[in-house]
């Protein structure tokens, strides 16, 4: 069993990381190999909606002008797992450009291919340094959900508090609840496994 974290924070080893790190260490435990992909410092464009990937079918972004970036290295990653975390710090109450941007394109090539994540586990993790969480945490659990892919949950929101890098750790109930996830997704891929 596979999961792949996607950190859409532009900072590096920032608080998203941190969280995902946290569940992903529960998963780890469990015997489940993990990656964490961060997309700070790369380039990543939004889908500029050309529907050449409906035309080739062949589970890649096509287009030529975004093709350069990490989006098909990121599908390969989402293909060859069986459960995907998606992390997002909170920006003006909705995701990352990151996150959006990887959402966007990767969500659209899933579709133009049957769905491509269709039946893996997905779950999102948020950080916020106040308020706005939840429409992030609903923007992620929607690209799992139009995806036709079953949403882990935990024992409330997977939501960490803090600005300042690994400022979270303090979070006591955020952490938790990111132990709980990951918990429950080992718990839920040893189900299906």
């Amino acid at each position: 069993m596979k999961v792949v974290a996607f950190s859409g924070s532009a900072r590096k080893e920032g608080n998203t990381a941190f969280l995902l790190r946290a569940v992903l260490a529960e998963l780890e435990a469990a015997g489940v190999e993990t990656e964490l992909v961060q997309l700070a410092g790369q380039e990543v464009r939004g889908c500029i909606a050309c529907y050449e990937c409906f035309k080739r079918k062949d589970g890649y972004c096509a287009h030529s002008t975004v093709q350069k970036d990490c989006i098909n290295d990121c599908l390969d990653k989402m293909k060859g797992a069986d459960a995907i975390l998606l992390g997002s710090p909170t920006y003006f109450a909705d995701v990352s450009p990151e996150m959006k941007a990887l959402m966007d394109r990767c969500g659209m090539v899933s579709r133009a291919n049957g769905d491509l994540f269709k039946r893996k586990l997905g779950a999102a993790v948020v950080a916020a340094r106040r308020a706005g969480a939840i429409h992030v945490f609903d923007s992620m659990n929607h690209f799992f959900l139009i995806g036709q892919m079953i949403v882990v949950g935990s024992n409330y929101w997977n939501i960490g508090m803090g600005r300042e890098k690994e400022e979270v750790a303090k979070d006591e109930e955020g952490m938790q609840t990111m132990r709980i996830l990951g918990q429950n997704m080992a718990w839920l891929l040893n189900k299906l496994g």
